[in-house]
């Protein structure tokens, strides 16, 4: 084998064979699958649906999922599945809940254990794959009609969000490093679905000691300069760890 035809091998064709072997790797779980609701943020919040490619739901557009294989745990599927799907990985997906209701799936009993997770959209490219015939944003008012429980499962994952973010600090790894209070009242309201009093707003986040003055201002607004901050990270992680009731 030539140099070429080896960093050919390293580059491409062994990619495609780590993908194709994570595609089969045992005996799936028919009865038991697996639903991602994955919130992105850039301006706005969007929520990440593909397109289903294949089966009885062919055509419609979902939240990422399918099944479980037996020699897996629920985190492995769910990573697994994500990914295959999307692209998407190297992200924290937390465990939201089961759905077990007996007609949730239309030809047989089917529990689902969602997982979700917020992610910084624009860090992400997105790709299609395995079952999935397209991957795409969407703004939460734009979502299509949803198969099965799907709305249900996004409307609970939609409800903890918003009560996570009044118990738990945001924005960490979804703003700039530096950032303008106007940016992070926008996260906030993006999450929550409402305009928050933006007086009463700053005056509780700057309460929360959470903030550290950059001493610097916006470069280059055709407005007046506002102010930049960053987050105390020490801070931040001591008020993850202990929570805290955050009422606008």
């Amino acid at each position: 084998m030539t140099i070429i035809s080896y960093i050919y091998f390293l580059c491409y064709l062994l990619p495609t064979f780590i993908k194709n072997d994570m595609k089969s790797t045992g005996l799936i779980m028919d009865d038991l699958s697996i639903d991602c609701v994955i919130f992105g943020f850039t301006n706005g919040l969007e929520v990440l649906l593909v397109k289903h490619g294949e089966g009885i739901s062919e055509g419609k557009w979902a939240l990422p999922g399918g099944w479980i294989n037996t020699d897996e745990s629920l985190d492995a599927a769910a990573y697994r599945i994500l990914y295959l799907l999307t692209n998407v990985e190297n992200i924290y997906l937390q465990q939201l809940k089961a759905f077990g209701s007996v007609d949730r799936f239309p030809t047989k009993r089917v529990v689902t254990v969602a997982y979700y997770s917020l992610i910084k959209a624009a860090d992400f490219n997105l790709v299609a794959g395995f079952t999935a015939s397209d991957a795409k944003w969407f703004k939460p008012e734009r979502i299509p009609p949803l198969p099965y429980d799907h709305r249900e499962i996004l409307d609970f994952a939609f409800s903890t969000l918003k009560k996570q973010v009044k118990q738990e600090p945001i924005g960490f790894n979804l703003l700039p490093e530096k950032f303008t209070l106007f940016q992070l009242q926008n996260l906030y309201e993006s999450i929550l679905g409402i305009k928050l009093d933006k007086p009463n707003f700053r005056r509780k986040i700057l309460g929360m000691k959470l903030l550290i003055d950059c001493n610097e201002k916006q470069d280059d607004v055709s407005h007046r300069a506002a102010k930049l901050y960053r987050f105390d990270k020490e801070v931040y992680d001591s008020l993850k760890d202990r929570k805290f009731v955050l009422d606008f």
